[in-house]
């Protein structure tokens, strides 16, 4: 089992993956908030793009585990994209609420 640490959180490639995952969950809700085709998901915007996002993710590390030769899937990726995630949402509420 891989040891992690608080450290790794604050580390490079964390931050890169925070940042990616807070756009793609930002841009995701403004489209979904925006389409006038499926009423109900438009009023589940953000609950939506939080769920797709953080298994987008998830995919992702698996499949860089299992697919790709010499790869390595890793805890504080997910991590750091859930975080992400929640970042998008939050600048999605500060934006457009004022």
């Amino acid at each position: 089992m891989p040891s992690v640490s608080l450290s790794d959180l604050f580390s490079f490639d964390s931050f890169a993956h925070t940042t990616m995952f807070m756009v793609l969950c930002f841009l995701m809700i403004v489209g979904i908030s925006k389409q006038y085709t499926f009423p109900k998901l438009k009023h589940y915007a953000i609950r939506t793009s939080l769920a797709i996002s953080t298994l987008f993710g998830i995919c992702i590390e698996i499949l860089q585990f299992s697919v790709v030769p010499g790869r390595t899937a890793e805890i504080m990726d997910i991590v750091s994209n859930t975080i992400g995630c929640l970042l998008g949402i939050v600048l999605f509420k500060w934006i457009y609420t004022w």
